[in-house]
């Protein structure tokens, strides 16, 4: 039976079905495909989309993408801030629960994140660092914004796993550490808040190998943790690092850079024998039972680097962000949806992914923007660029000039990027999340991202009828980001009073609608929550479908069949205590109170039910 990926703690088979069906082909090798795209160098016609430049070599490689990844509370934006501060684009780094004389952080940025201290929404932010361009994909630690971390991780090409040292793996961790597994992509482990009290560096290294199978190998070593945390051994260079505590904001002050084998130097200026003693037994154990550190079980996700630090403090995070640069990988190549063929960052043609759609980035524009992780080509607006779109007929070109490059809620017009950026452009209301933009004659479509099922859900109605229609626009663009979906009533349409259907991951998720509604539209909205938890999309095809992969109807007369379908069931009294709704493309969903109905319906009456959804073809 399907469960909801978002909300498992330990069914890592589940989770690794449903991702594979959907996000994790993205990035899966190309040694199992017969063919490879290479670049076309026909011109574009008018029916095709302009050319672009093939991007430089030089631009691809000097590109690091990384998304950080944690249970809430391990201490994510704040690690943020500080690799922000030490890449040089912050002059001081802002605090998650700021006081009067502190500022806020730059990922962090609406205002219920400064008001919760907790992150809601993914945020891209970029920053040059010694010849490199690294963009940063900070992601919400709530399970209720779970969803929107899934997204972001499909635009990373690396990963960063945050762990508590004094909790060690918790759960929002596992389920997160299961989708990066499966992309086989490089994952960095660092173990934060080391000046608190902490469990020993070798049972978390234990942990991480009992619970997921992943060897770590340990970069840089602490000295002590709590009150005792005295600064890190660099076990690459045998350098051991003293640190003084800094200015809050600010980077640590190096007290001192010593090396292993001054034991004398080390005593002095540590002042803790016990602690010096400790320091030179574990790195010479160490050395003596670690397999070696090996660059291609890195890049493939089987060995993992592993840090030890502060980020609140700033111990160990210098030493991260400059190992990060030199051992993550490059912008990687992407399956196509057709699992035959993959794009490479050199393709002559530019491609990308829409992974994320934001509404009011600048409420006084009522903007909206996609966010675009580019995956081959160069972006050119110079002198004009038009794009395919994966769901839009060939002949339809959207323009795509004025594109932004991002950092939080700050925008700077751009002219070019290339393979790894990640770019914000005007979303003409065409583009949903999962979808694909293409230059040239040949179409490229990547493997699309689902929405899925939700766990919660409720009526909402506006209070005030002389506010509809500043109600309906900002429902409506808000409902576009896709972290929310709606749903009506069969056979409703929007002059109903009966209201819609919101459904979400976690309760969280409608807190945040009703906050932006008010704050951003100075609309109110009234909730009437509605005794359901699971959400399941009617697919007109009942065959032995084991992926049930492909509810999409975007025809009408495949809908008009779902429904037939749907009405002969009620009318066999089939569907008893079981709600019949309409997505927004007016697609038979059916939500249900527990898994034992949709385990009959699909057993009994052959339904082909589907836990997830993809938006269809525009017509």
């Amino acid at each position: 039976m399907w469960k909801n990926p978002l909300t498992l703690n330990n069914h890592y088979v589940v989770i690794i079905l449903v991702l594979i069906v959907t996000i994790t082909n993205v990035l899966k090798s190309a040694s199992s495909f017969s063919a490879t795209i290479k670049g076309s160098s026909s011109s574009s016609s008018s029916s095709s989309s302009s050319s672009t430049p093939k991007a430089p070599k030089l631009e691809i490689e000097r590109r690091r993408n990384v998304a950080i990844i944690s249970h809430p509370d391990s201490g994510k934006t704040t690690m943020t801030e500080k690799l922000l501060l030490y890449g040089g684009a912050l002059q001081q780094a802002g605090a998650v629960r700021q006081k009067a004389n502190q500022r806020g952080t730059a990922s962090d940025f609406m205002q219920m994140e400064k008001d919760r201290g907790i992150s809601i929404s993914s945020t891209v932010m970029n920053f040059d660092y010694k010849d490199l361009r690294v963009n940063i994909l900070d992601t919400p630690g709530h399970a209720d914004f779970s969803e929107d971390t899934y997204r972001a991780l499909t635009a990373a090409d690396n990963a960063v796993m945050l762990i508590d040292g004094a909790k060690g793996l918790e759960p929002q961790t596992k389920k997160l550490f299961a989708v990066v597994r499966i992309r086989d992509i490089p994952l960095f482990t660092f173990v934060n808040k080391m000046d608190r009290p902490a469990l020993s560096p070798y049972q978390i290294m234990d942990e991480i190998e009992q619970e997921f199978g992943l060897e770590t190998h340990p970069i840089v070593w602490p000295i002590g943790d709590g009150e005792q945390f005295r600064g890190v051994l660099d076990r690459m260079t045998n350098k051991v690092f003293l640190y003084q505590r800094a200015e809050r904001g600010k980077k640590a002050n190096e007290q001192d850079c010593l090396d292993l084998t001054d034991v004398q130097g080390l005593r002095n200026a540590i002042q803790d024998d016990q602690l010096v003693d400790k320091l030179l037994e574990d790195a010479e154990l160490l050395n003596e039972i670690l397999p070696p550190l090996d660059e291609a079980r890195i890049l493939d996700g089987s060995q993992s680097p592993l840090f030890f630090g502060s980020a609140m403090t700033n111990f160990g995070v210098s030493e991260f962000l400059n190992y990060f640069c030199n051992m993550a990988s490059k912008p990687l190549s992407r399956l196509c949806s057709d699992n035959l063929s993959k794009i490479h960052p050199d393709h002559e043609q530019f491609s990308g992914f829409v992974f994320k759609t934001q509404a009011n980035l600048d409420p006084k524009h009522r903007d909206r923007l996609a966010y675009i992780r580019i995956v081959s080509g160069m972006y050119d607006g110079t002198a004009g660029m038009s794009v395919g779109h994966s769901r839009s007929k060939p002949s339809k070109k959207y323009n795509v000039n004025a594109a932004q490059s991002l950092f939080g809620n700050q925008r700077e017009t751009i002219t070019t990027a290339f393979p790894g950026d990640v770019i914000g452009i005007n979303n003409p209301g065409n583009f949903a999340i999962g979808d694909t933009l293409y230059t040239g004659s040949k179409r490229i479509a990547f493997p699309p991202i689902p929405s899925f099922s939700p766990e919660t859900f409720a009526y909402i109605r506006n209070p005030n009828p002389s506010s509809y229609k500043n109600f309906q626009k900002g429902l409506d663009q808000l409902l576009q980001e896709g972290a929310v979906q709606s749903f009506r009533q069969r056979g409703d349409d929007e002059s109903s009073q009966i209201g819609i259907i919101l459904g979400a991951v976690g309760q969280l998720q409608f807190d945040v609608v009703q906050t932006r509604l008010k704050n951003e539209y100075n609309v109110d909205s009234d909730l009437e929550y509605i005794n359901y938890s699971m959400a399941r999309w009617v697919n007109d095809d009942n065959d032995d479908d084991d992926d049930n992969t492909s509810v999409v109807l975007s025809t009408e007369e495949s809908k008009k069949k779902a429904w037939e379908t749907i009405q002969a069931l009620e009318d066999d009294g089939k569907l008893f205590g079981v709600m019949i709704v309409q997505d927004m493309w007016n697609r038979p969903v059916l939500l249900f109170r527990n898994e034992w109905k949709i385990d009959d319906l699909m057993k009994d009456c052959k339904l082909n039910l589907a836990p997830w959804c993809y938006p269809p073809d525009l017509v």
